[in-house]
């Protein structure tokens, strides 16, 4: 079992990375949070596949458990799905000293730890993530939230969880373009922090696509660690942490366009990433060998790199969606944007015409 420690003084936790773990959670969570209760919450698709395996491991040891589920997808993230998870929390009687488990990916670890964050003025959650996307980025670092119409995860609060408890097996039933859309974060935290381990990815590309669970083990853990760092230094994106937002000014506004449906969270990122290193190179020097190796690396993993599967957006519509994102600061738009693979810088961009051609060069 790897683990790594996200450094927050009394609020500090461990996440926990090992392959046919989830018989274990119930054993962790006697030993770190000793709940009354726990409400093991997760879509309908992932319930079926592993909430017995985590009651079965409460029961073990003595904790009260109760299932709530909702219907898998984005559209989840919404406040009429927060209320009735709300509802349900109070119809089980949930208290105070009650624990949450978020088990599956990141819509769920979002919808259920603002839930926790929310009920009663906070109660005691646990990440445990089921896709790629939830084990390297979304699970870790403590935002919680759901969507708006216009814009995403617009609602929300910073919220650490107690433990993050990651079962690499759980992959194996992740289908392939979720699989691809998760390793969007994980080449982000390369290019934002670790030169090497951006290499690592280009060079482990079919062990990767293979699911090789030591592979997998040292990804997860390795993109954990750089996010442990960036969130410990910067808990509350006051400054340091916004690097974790390379690739997802333009990335959120192509979700929101595509009214979460034509784009995947990491295949929007994936295009933002490609977005943002245009204006890098015009802005920040980023080389033009840099840029295609980033978007090899991308194309590599299958991701997108292009607006093929959204032919019908246009910058001007894509620019004037960033204007809604939360990121953006006094009618300004900020852009996480590479220096070279291995260091950002953070900047405000306000020359359209240079963020429209950096947007039609992926436009088809």
């Amino acid at each position: 079992m790897r683990k790594v420690t996200v450094e927050l003084g009394d609020r500090a936790y461990d996440i926990l990375i090992d392959h046919h773990s989830l018989s274990k959670i119930g054993l962790e969570l006697s030993k770190r949070v000793q709940p009354s209760q726990v409400a093991v919450v997760s879509d309908e698709t992932v319930a079926a596949l592993y909430s017995e395996q985590v009651l079965r491991s409460l029961d073990k040891v003595g904790i009260k458990a109760t299932r709530i589920t909702f219907p898998a997808g984005e559209k989840s993230k919404s406040l009429v799905e927060y209320g009735r998870l709300i509802d349900r929390m109070i119809e089980r009687g949930i208290d105070r000293k009650s624990a949450v488990i978020a088990l599956g990916g990141g819509v769920t670890g979002d919808l259920a730890g603002f839930a926790s964050a929310c009920y009663m003025r906070g109660i005691s959650y646990v990440q445990a993530p089921t896709s790629l996307l939830a084990m390297v980025d979304s699970s870790v670092g403590g935002k919680t939230g759901i969507d708006h119409p216009l814009a995403k995860n617009l609602i929300g609060a910073f919220y650490q969880p107690r433990l993050v408890f990651a079962d690499t097996a759980t992959l194996d039933t992740l289908p392939a373009v979720e699989f691809h859309s998760g390793m969007a974060e994980a080449i982000k935290h390369g290019v934002i922090r670790d030169s090497g381990y951006f290499s690592f990815i280009e060079n482990n590309r079919e062990a990767i696509l293979n699911r090789d669970p030591e592979v997998m083990e040292y990804l997860i853990a390795k993109s954990c660690q750089i996010k442990a760092e960036v969130v410990g230094a910067d808990e509350r994106e006051a400054g340091f942490r916004a690097i974790l937002n390379f690739g997802h000014t333009a990335g959120h506004a192509i979700e929101a366009l595509t009214n979460y449906k034509g784009y995947r969270h990491g295949e929007a990122v994936s295009v933002g990433m490609v977005i943002a290193s245009q204006i890098a190179r015009e802005v920040c020097g980023f080389s033009k060998e840099e840029t295609a190796r980033l978007r090899d690396v991308l194309n590599q993993v299958k991701l997108p790199t292009t607006l093929a599967a959204a032919p019908e957006l246009s910058a001007e519509s894509i620019l004037k969606a960033m204007y809604s994102d939360k990121k953006t600061e006094g009618g300004t738009l900020r852009f996480v944007l590479p220096v070279r693979i291995g260091e950002t810088q953070i900047v405000q961009v306000t020359d359209e015409a240079l963020i429209k051609s950096a947007i039609e060069s992926v436009s088809y």
